[in-house]
């Protein structure tokens, strides 16, 4: 392969195939193929994830897909629960990842010069030992929901299992807000044998062999967490199939007049028009950030995952959102929420609030600005590893 060939270093790009996950990791690969002509990249994600991430057989100069088996029993239909593809690919990803590597190296003739893994395939990291070099993840979460995962074993200490949910987070700096219900699952409570949150609880352990560690975020947003982060690891950088098929049968017909149901929108353009006044969202990372970036203050129900810890931050912390009462959609709570946000003095601070983080959000895009600047030391090191 021609870019193979001529490219100083070849970087394995792995990506956990779930979720949104493997889009900001394209997203940063791009960029860094940008950054770095003499770089070229090898993406490694399952085949169902890559005919997403790359539509229609799409070409991506000196990025090039390459397909990991799933880890699926033959024959296997999915029967609606989510975990359940997941535990199956976790289970035989390490072998999997390693075939597919040798794969790789056999078809390019260019040996793998460094690792840039989603940070929740944890196993990665003896394989780039295996290999001597260089592991780089990408956290595309919240600095936030990093920070309690790395500090687990701390958070476990202090909250005994006679401790109440509304017990405050008040031993761990700037966490004095929240309260042991807004941890993610499997930090002290939860299904901690769960596929995600086995893997989750690794992060302790791994994390700190990060060469790098990128993160989908920016310092002025919590800027006492990540330099707590930056106190911790060798280079933190802040770098700035539906499941339609579950609604209830006739739902879309019953409630076409009402509102509009798609499998997928630019949520980021519609978040930044004018006419948006409030955001509706799980409290998903990426939604926050798309939401700060457009200005918008948010209503929140969130269901698993960093969702429930991003809701209080925004809401206890930051200021320009709310959690819906009671934790559930009903008529009462969400006109309740929308009443704060677009007809009270509150939801004008919100407003206020927010309006300042998304000049800071575009500062640091700027030239000169931390997210720009952390990137050119990802590149930095990257490149010189």
């Amino acid at each position: 392969m021609k870019n193979y060939k001529n490219a100083s270093k070849h970087i394995a790009v792995l990506a956990f195939p779930f979720g949104t996950h493997a889009t900001p990791l394209l997203n940063i690969t791009r960029r860094l193929s940008e950054a770095a002509p003499s770089l070229v990249f090898s993406f490694l994600s399952t085949e169902q994830s890559n005919a997403v991430t790359f539509p229609n057989g799409e070409k991506v100069d000196k990025i090039q897909p390459f397909n990991v088996w799933d880890g699926l029993p033959e024959g296997f239909r999915f029967k609606g629960d989510p975990h359940e593809p997941v535990e199956y690919f976790l289970k035989a990803a390490p072998e999997n990842f390693m075939k597919a590597m040798d794969v790789v190296v056999a078809e390019t003739g260019k040996p793998i010069d460094c690792l840039l893994v989603d940070a929740f395939l944890w196993f990665s990291v003896d394989i780039a030992a295996d290999l001597n070099v260089p592991w780089m993840a990408l956290w595309t979460a919240g600095p936030r929901a990093l920070y309690v995962h790395v500090d687990t074993s701390f958070i476990r200490q202090h909250v005994g299992i006679n401790d109440t949910l509304e017990k405050p987070l008040d031993f761990i700096e700037d966490f004095s807000s929240l309260s042991v219900a807004d941890l993610p699952d499997g930090i002290v409570n939860g299904k901690f044998e769960a596929p995600v949150q086995a893997l989750l609880d690794k992060l302790e352990q791994v994390i700190p062999q990060a060469t790098a560690i990128a993160a989908n975020s920016y310092e002025y947003l919590d800027n006492q967490v990540v330099n707590m982060l930056k106190s911790r690891f060798r280079n933190f950088l802040n770098v700035g199939e539906t499941h339609r098929k579950k609604l209830p049968e006739g739902f879309l017909e019953r409630t076409s007049l009402k509102g509009k149901i798609v499998p997928w929108a630019p949520q980021q353009k519609v978040l930044q028009h004018e006419a948006v006044g409030v955001f509706v969202t799980h409290g998903g990372w990426n939604s926050v950030l798309e939401s700060i970036t457009g200005g918008v203050p948010m209503i929140f129900r969130p269901f698993f995952g960093d969702q429930g810890l991003n809701t209080k931050t925004v809401e206890a912390v930051w200021g320009f959102g709310l959690g819906l009462e009671g934790g559930m959609f009903t008529k009462e709570a969400t006109v309740k929420a929308l009443k704060v946000i677009l007809s009270s003095d509150e939801g004008k601070k919100m407003r206020e609030k927010i309006a300042v983080q998304k000049e800071l959000a575009f500062k640091a895009v700027e030239p000169n600005g931390s997210s720009v600047e952390n990137f050119k030391k990802l590149v930095e090191i990257m490149s010189s590893s």
